[in-house]
């Protein structure tokens, strides 16, 4: 972890030198996501609720999932960034170094304008958590702090498995996102509101209903149950990344170098 955070240094200084562009794009980020939001408050003012969920309900999932994506695609740039490392051989160089092959991938790129996501994700967070009624406690506040945790965990395990695929092909970036951009979308919803077979992929195929959609019911008490089970059930993803690793490994064993 001292070789990772020595490349986040290094990355950092180095995404400072156009200080304007990177004002600038953290602003982007910011206003972007916004049209989201606004989307989902004028879905409410018109049908009041959906499934039983009120509007600041859906914004704190919508929250929850925005801000663990921002700190993935942050930390986790250099999986998303791994097609271009196999086009130009630079994996070969990863491969001679003594160190192992998920450190220096992940410290390969660092995308900290994804910050300008990550504020808005919070503020909206802020505005959800004033508009719902919750008896906040220790145990609530570390439900929530773990969502947040499991979440980024399967999002980077996803950019693992996006980057797994670049060692058989390098063309399918746009089919990858599917599991990036798309499983986003879809996961920062109730998932009540999905059919049954999309609510079952979302359970035992990507855990999203274990850090999201079932803490969240017990947190704003639509379900009664074991608190602490639901505040230590978010850590499932946290286990996400382990299938993850093996795929990666699967991956580099079969690794043929592209040559020059």
């Amino acid at each position: 972890m001292k070789l990772y955070f020595k490349y986040v240094e290094l990355l950092f200084r180095s995404q400072l030198q156009y200080r304007v562009s990177f004002y600038m794009t953290i602003l982007t980020q910011f206003l972007i996501p916004l049209t989201a939001y606004a989307g989902i408050y004028l879905l409410f003012d018109r049908f009041g609720s959906i499934e039983g969920w009120s509007a600041y309900e859906v914004f704190l999932c919508f929250a929850v999932m925005g801000m663990s994506f921002a700190v993935s695609t942050c930390l986790a740039r250099g999986f998303d960034m791994f097609p271009g490392m196999i086009k130009n051989a630079g994996f070969d160089r990863v491969l001679v170094r003594p160190r192992g092959t998920v450190i220096q991938v992940l410290g390969s790129s660092l995308d900290i304008k994804r910050a300008g996501h990550l504020i808005q994700a919070m503020m909206v967070l802020i505005i959800a958590i004033s508009g719902i009624r919750v008896d906040w406690s220790i145990i609530k506040s570390i439900t929530l702090i773990n969502m947040i945790i499991g979440a980024t965990c399967i999002f980077t395990g996803i950019y693992m498995l996006q980057a797994t695929m670049a060692f058989w092909t390098v063309e399918a970036i746009e089919v990858a996102n599917i599991l990036t951009h798309g499983v986003k979308e879809h996961a920062s919803y109730p998932l009540n509101v999905y059919p049954k077979w999309i609510t079952r992929f979302f359970t035992f195929v990507i855990p999203f209903a274990t850090v999201n959609y079932l803490p969240l019911q017990s947190l704003i008490g639509h379900v009664d149950g074991n608190e602490v089970f639901y505040m230590l059930l978010p850590l499932v993803g946290i286990l996400f990344i382990v299938p993850c690793v093996f795929a990666w490994r699967f991956g580099v064993r079969h690794y043929r170098s592209t040559g020059s």
